[in-house]
C-alpha cells in the first residue's frame, strides 16, 4: 500500500509538538513512571475533546482530519503561530476560524532599520490601523504618533479627530473612504476581534461620517500610490507611498514615503529631516 507522506509527516509532526510540552503546565500530576517526555496521547486527546483512539489513528495516519479537529489540536498543543499555519498547510485545510490575533510589537530590529532611514519617513501599521512603529521623519511628517495614547493611536481615528490631518492631506475624504475600506477588508481576516468591536463602535458613535461610510461595506487592499501632503513647515509636497509586510507578522505593514529625484518634493522633505535631526540634537 503506498505511503500517504502528508499523514506521516502529520503524525510525527503531532508527536514531536507533544513531547514539547511540560504535563505540569497542564495540571498532570507528576509522575516517576513517564517513560516519554512531554504529554501522553491520552492528555492531548482530552485537551483537544476527542476520543484517545481517535487521536491515536491520527497520529498513525489512518484517518483524515477536519479542520475544526485540527484546530482543537493547535489549541490543545499550544501551537505557536507558524506551528499552526504548517498544520493546517500540511493537511491541506483551511482555517474557517482563526485564532484572534496576538499583540503587536515592532521588532529591535525593524525599529532600527526604521530609525536608519534619516531622509525617508516611515511607519507601522498593525491590525485596526494601529500605528505600532514609526520614525522621526515619519513623526514629523504625519504627527506626533508618541503623544498620543497607544488606545487611541489608529490611523482610522487620527483622520477624523486629529484636525491637522484633515488639512494635512490634500484629498482627505478619498485618504478616508480608501482607509475605512481597507480596514472593512482586514476585518475578515479577525471577525470576531473584540478590538475590531470596539474601534468601530467608538468611531461610529463619535463620527458620522465613518458610520456612513463604514455602513457602504466597500472592501479595499493595501498597495501603493500618491499622495499630495500640505505639511505646515515646509510647504506642499507630493510624495508615493509603498507598503512592506513583516516577516515576522504578516499583520505588520511598513509604510514608505518617498519623493520623485531632483523634484521640489524631495528638496522639502531633505529639509524637514535637517530640522528634525536639529531638533532633537
Amino acid at each position: 500500500m503506498a505511503i500517504d507522506v502528508r499523514a506521516a509527516e502529520l503524525g510525527d509532526f503531532l508527536r514531536a509538538r507533544r513531547a514539547e510540552l511540560d504535563p505540569a503546565a497542564f495540571g498532570v500530576p507528576a509522575d516517576t513512571r513517564r517513560r516519554v517526555p512531554g504529554l501522553r496521547r491520552g492528555e492531548v486527546a482530552a485537551a483537544a475533546s476527542i476520543s484517545v483512539e481517535y487521536y491515536t489513528r491520527i497520529e498513525q495516519g489512518r484517518i483524515a482530519v477536519s479542520a475544526p479537529v485540527l484546530a482543537g489540536l493547535a489549541d490543545a498543543l499550544r501551537l505557536t503561530d507558524e506551528h499552526r499555519t504548517y498544520l493546517f498547510d500540511l493537511t491541506r485545510k483551511a482555517e474557517t476560524a482563526p485564532p484572534l490575533p496576538r499583540s503587536q510589537v515592532v521588532q529591535p530590529a525593524l525599529q532600527r532599520a526604521l530609525d536608519d532611514l534619516a531622509t525617508t519617513p516611515a511607519f507601522v501599521l498593525g491590525r485596526l490601523t494601529q500605528i505600532i512603529g514609526w520614525n522621526r521623519l515619519g513623526a514629523a511628517l504625519i504627527t506626533d504618533f508618541g503623544a498620543i495614547p497607544s488606545a487611541d493611536r489608529t490611523f482610522i481615528r487620527l483622520l477624523f479627530a486629529d484636525p491637522a490631518m484633515r488639512t494635512l492631506y490634500a484629498d482627505w475624504s478619498e485618504v478616508v473612504e480608501l482607509a475605512i475600506a481597507q480596514l472593512r477588508g482586514d476585518s475578515a481576516r479577525y471577525p470576531d476581534d473584540p478590538d475590531l468591536h470596539r474601534v468601530v463602535d467608538g468611531m461610529s458613535t463619535g463620527f458620522p461620517e465613518f458610520q456612513e461610510i463604514w455602513a457602504a461595506h466597500a472592501v479595499a487592499g493595501r498597495g501603493t500610490g500618491r499622495k499630495t501632503l500640505r505639511h505646515p513647515v515646509v510647504g506642499e509636497v507630493e510624495l508615493d507611498w509603498e507598503i512592506l509586510a513583516s516577516a515576522m507578522d504578516q499583520d505588520q505593514l511598513i509604510v514608505l514615503w518617498t519623493a520623485e529625484p531632483g523634484s521640489v518634493s524631495e528638496e522639502r522633505m531633505r529639509q524637514l529631516a535637517d530640522r528634525t535631526r536639529h531638533r532633537r540634537g
